[in-house]
């Protein structure tokens, strides 16, 4: 009786989920949110066995020679701490000192790879065929990939700090419930935070034919960037420190570069460049060279 009635509440919850869908008493259809969300074996399922999240490590910076893969037969929701204590176990990692203790951190932000893979799940474009979210290491980067370019309404310079929007919106409500992620707009924002405290190289979006990508480099320095490079991670400053309530700086660039008060002049001439790209625009032009503050171009 007691497992009859639990049935049934399991049941009652499944169809408020849109997981299933009652035909008539005890019997349902289970729907494809039902399936891509919680299935254990996505390949029992026709149309959605090719939309399984594939995890490939790849020897070297090219994809010619494969380590391993992760196949990804579970559905999004119930195989999503799987696929990330999968990844940590892949990716090189570091020891830092803090406190006096020293302790051992994935060289990639864990919240940073979270966001963006779950944005992979819910933003990918469900009507391109034969193909699902992917995520490739390499020895240099990690590459985060979905189906589907970014919708018509968003620019690739303004994804921090988006208005929330999915093509999945059934997807995208019920990863936030779950606690995979959040609907707020802030997701890309946080991880941008995670990189800069890391020390990362800035994060690169890739807007394809039919693909939309996330490139996240391994640590490199900032004598080891290329000029593109540094005025990206200018701009993604900037955009940050915008929605913190505070402006770009000298100072405050060179923290995030990890640098020194000796790296004044270096991220002068980055400041000067990004401006001439018009990446970046001084807040007030009247103000002092050693007090001048920095904006987003759009701001």
């Amino acid at each position: 009786m007691k497992q009859r009635r639990a049935d049934k509440e399991l049941m009652f919850w499944m169809d408020n989920e849109k997981m299933v869908k009652p035909v008539k008493e005890d019997r349902f259809y289970i729907t494809n949110f039902g399936a891509i969300s919680s299935a254990r074996d996505l390949n029992k399922f026709d149309g959605l066995m090719r939309k399984n999240i594939r995890l490939i490590k790849y020897k070297g910076f090219n994809k010619v020679d494969a380590e391993r893969e992760f196949p990804g037969q579970k559905g999004y929701a119930v195989g999503f701490e799987g696929l990330i204590n999968f990844l940590g176990s892949l990716l090189p990692q570091s020891e830092v000192i803090g406190r006096a203790l020293r302790k051992t951190t994935l060289i990639y932000p864990e919240l940073a790879l979270r966001e963006f893979i779950a944005n992979a799940i819910i933003h990918q474009d469900f009507t391109i065929q034969g193909a699902g979210p992917m995520v490739e290491i390499f020895e240099d980067r990690i590459e985060i990939t979905n189906p589907g370019r970014l919708l018509p309404e968003k620019k690739i310079d303004r994804l921090i700090r988006t208005s929330p929007q999915s093509r999945n919106e059934i997807l995208a409500k019920a990863f936030r419930r779950y606690r995979i992620c959040e609907e707020r707009g802030t997701g890309i924002e946080r991880a941008i935070i995670q990189i800069e405290l890391f020390g990362l190289p800035p994060v690169k979006f890739e807007n394809g034919s039919d693909y939309f990508r996330v490139i996240m480099y391994s640590p490199r320095k900032f004598a080891e960037m290329s000029l593109d490079e540094r005025v990206q991670a200018c701009y993604q400053h900037a955009c940050i420190r915008y929605f913190g309530s505070s402006c770009l700086t000298n100072t405050s660039l060179r923290e995030r570069f990890h640098m020194s008060e000796r790296g004044r002049p270096q991220i002068s001439a980055l400041i000067r460049e990004s401006v001439s790209q018009g990446k970046i625009k001084a807040k007030d032009e009247s103000a002092s060279p050693k007090k001048m503050e920095y904006l987003p171009y759009w701001a």
